[in-house]
């Protein structure tokens, strides 16, 4: 309560800083233009290698890993200490590394695909929840991403931002602890946002890695000469944000049950998702559905996007069991024909005669024969 009440009794004041510290960052710093025109990935990406890192070698990192690997898929299953050793020059690379394989993994367990283009179809609103939602995107990835992806008027904010605001008097040292500044996009113009956003970007890297140079003191000067009494002593870096301490007792319940329920809620639909409570379905994928407002209203006319799908529960096939086979009924029996009449007495002399001629017939086949046609039967059977 102290906080936001402090904040507010120090908007006029904080107006005019931010004002100065507009004007003095201009003649010092020149900003640089955003890359629109990557795909929504990877510019979540890029922000992911540029936070607290220059712009120049977050770019040259980003090329180097998008040309060294054959797809996204093979960077989501590479180790991190191998993604580091791809992205040795930013300052932190194993975070980098970090973030940059959760927020392939989220993306993939959520729609099987390496895209977000579907959260450039809908309303701001609903892109920075998809944003928020990917595991291992920073406030500084989503707010840098919806402010030069998706035109939304947004600050984004990594450690050196906070730290530069936090030693010209902007922000009070709760807020430099917390990692959050409400409301600091109102003290800018939108049409000034992406200018103002990196030059603030460029000044914290150099308040990381040259705090007590010519440059950073320069600045703030320019802004709030009371700043001294922040800055730190000739040698000494800056000092860290201290992280709010974990709830207790039925606080601490009650943060468990929320991110239970939010993990439930946004658990990724498919046939290799867990186990969902009874009377639940899978969540469909970001984009899918129709058109939304700001305040989740569909938007009448618009056509739905694809259909979720939906996990069936496997059950199995009920087993049947074949009737024994009817045997045909009998064939009846044909009628014996009548003998034929005894043939005459020439005709019998030339049947005997024939019979004479012909060769003795063979005798009947004994054990030998026998013998033979069984090793014909083993002989046709295939070898074990």
């Amino acid at each position: 309560m102290s906080g936001s009440s402090g904040s507010k009794g120090q908007s006029p004041g904080r107006q005019q800083l931010v004002a100065k510290l507009h004007k003095t960052l201009r003649s010092h710093y020149k900003p640089v233009a955003p890359n629109t025109v990557r795909p929504l990935l990877e510019q979540v990406l890029f922000a992911c290698c540029l936070e607290n890192a220059p712009h120049d070698l977050a770019e040259k990192a980003l090329a180097r890993l998008l040309k060294g690997y054959f797809d996204l898929n093979e960077v989501r299953v590479t180790t991190v200490a191998e993604l580091a050793e791809t992205l040795h020059d930013l300052p932190d690379p194993a975070r980098a590394a970090l973030a940059l394989r959760r927020v392939l993994q989220s993306v993939f367990e959520s729609s099987y695909t390496y895209s977000l283009e579907n959260a450039r179809k809908h309303s701001i609103a609903h892109g920075v929840k998809t944003l928020e939602h990917l595991h291992g995107a920073t406030p500084f990835v989503v707010g840098y991403v919806v402010s030069t992806a998706l035109g939304g008027h947004v600050l984004p904010l990594d450690q050196g931002s906070l730290g530069g605001l936090y030693l010209a008097g902007i922000i009070s040292r709760d807020e430099y602890d917390a990692g959050r500044v409400a409301g600091l996009e109102r003290f800018v113009a939108k049409k000034a946002g992406l200018e103002f956003g990196s030059l603030l970007h460029q000044f914290g890297v150099d308040v990381l890695r040259n705090l007590h140079g010519t440059t950073v003191k320069k600045v703030l000067q320019g802004v709030n000469p009371a700043a001294k009494d922040r800055f730190p002593k000739r040698g000494e870096p800056l000092p860290p944000p201290n992280p709010p301490p974990p709830p207790t007792g039925k606080q601490a319940q009650k943060a468990a049950d929320a991110a239970r329920s939010a993990a439930e809620e946004h658990r990724p639909a498919g046939p290799q998702a867990a186990a969902r409570p009874a009377g639940k379905t899978p969540l469909p994928p970001p984009g899918s559905g129709p058109k939304r407002t700001a305040d989740g209203k569909p938007i009448p006319g618009s056509k739905p996007g694809p259909k979720p799908f939906v996990v069936k529960p496997n059950v199995g096939k009920p087993i049947t069991i074949k009737p024994p086979p009817v045997a045909p009924p009998a064939e009846p029996k044909k009628p014996v024909a009548a003998k034929k009449p005894a043939k005459s007495a020439p005709q019998a002399r030339k049947k005997d005669d024939r019979a004479a001629r012909k060769p003795a017939a063979k005798p009947a086949p004994g054990k030998a024969a026998a013998g033979r046609r069984h090793s014909a039967q083993l002989a046709r059977q295939k070898p074990r």
